[in-house]
């Protein structure tokens, strides 16, 4: 018998789907809604299913943002090569984006002593 029938695996896609782009925790929303249909939330093909699903949300967003991606990689790229490319809003942008990126990496390193147990 499988943890997850065929039924729950459409609604807990459907919950995913729904949740990720809003501002919310898709992850949380999942939990709550494994937790509601009595599926155990510990057991690892629950877990391992969970993080597939989440994978195609992920997909699905790198699929639709993949000329942007790759237009502000390129203008990164050519900026780090040419000082003129500096002050393109691309080469800019991606900078912002590894800036931002900056404070959740030392709050993931110096956690993950909590995380890992």
């Amino acid at each position: 018998m499988s943890v997850i029938n065929v039924g729950q695996a459409v609604v807990l896609g459907v919950v995913e789907g729904v949740t990720e782009f809003l501002p919310v925790s898709s992850t949380g929303h999942l939990k709550i809604t494994e937790g509601l249909m009595n599926i155990p939330v510990d057991d690892k093909a629950v877990v391992g299913f969970s993080a597939v699903i989440q994978v195609g949300a992920i997909a699905a967003v790198l699929v639709y943002f993949f000329k942007d991606i790759v237009r502000i990689v390129s203008a990164w790229g050519r900026g780090l090569r040419n000082p003129e490319e500096r002050q393109h809003h691309d080469y800019k942008f991606a900078w912002w984006v590894i800036y931002a990126t900056i404070p959740i990496v030392i709050v993931g390193l110096a956690a993950k002593p909590l995380i890992d147990g």
